[in-house]
């Protein structure tokens, strides 16, 4: 891959991961990007991208829990793109009520498929991103599903076609923002009810427990 097709105005190596930082055009204008993956002499077959918390809470690409889960599946060689919805830092445009959020994916999605052709994807979010997620997961094939504290209750998750591949849902059950007997209840009731994964004491935002979190989604998604 040549990072200079993407035209970074920020790259860095780091822990033999490279980082670059881009803009890339959009449905409502430019969206910025930040791709990062492994230099491993033994990559997988798989990419993923990972989506952010709600944009008019503060949330960005940069948020803790989106770079705990790229730093995971990156320690796994798998490539990862964050990036950031409309209306969000570098990125134009306006919210657009988690609707135009999902045109943002599936450009996000193009572009990393561009860039590593024939790779399996994975898709992750956390709240507001594991809505975004959940509802692209059949429409992008994606073959495996993340979602950190779904925000249940704040957006319709009934209305979206239940995901057909496997996946990973993980809430924490101090959640002061999510309630997380309602995410149980829901996730539990479906048809085909993903892997659910709770954590004691644990806020929204996960502080103080992202190490715990990052060795709870290598158990389930790495391990034989």
């Amino acid at each position: 891959m040549d990072l200079n097709t993407l035209n970074p105005f920020n790259t860095k190596t780091a822990n033999k991961i490279q980082y670059a930082q881009f803009l890339t055009t959009g449905p409502a204008g430019n969206i910025e990007c930040l791709l990062s993956y492994p230099l491993s002499e033994t990559p997988t077959n798989t990419i993923a991208v990972i989506c952010h918390p709600h944009p008019l809470y503060d949330g960005t690409m940069h948020n803790k829990v989106v770079y705990t889960i790229a730093k995971t599946l990156n320690k796994h060689n798998i490539p990862t793109l964050r990036f950031n919805f409309r209306g969000v830092e570098r990125s134009e445009g306006n919210y657009a009520e988690g609707l135009g959020e999902q045109d943002d994916l599936l450009t996000a999605t193009k572009l990393m498929r561009s860039l590593f052709p024939n790779h399996t994807l994975w898709l992750a979010g956390f709240s507001f991103g594991s809505y975004i997620a959940a509802s692209m997961q059949q429409k992008l094939n994606a073959e495996q599903l993340i979602t950190i504290a779904p925000a249940v209750g704040s957006f319709d998750f009934n209305s979206i076609a239940i995901p057909d591949c496997p996946w990973l849902l993980i809430q924490g059950m101090a959640d002061e923002v999510i309630e997380a007997e309602k995410v149980i209840e829901w996730a539990k009731a479906l048809n085909s009810p993903p892997t659910i994964q709770t954590m004691d004491g644990t806020s929204h935002f996960f502080h103080g427990k992202l190490v715990e979190l990052g060795k709870l989604l290598e158990q389930h998604l790495f391990s034989e």
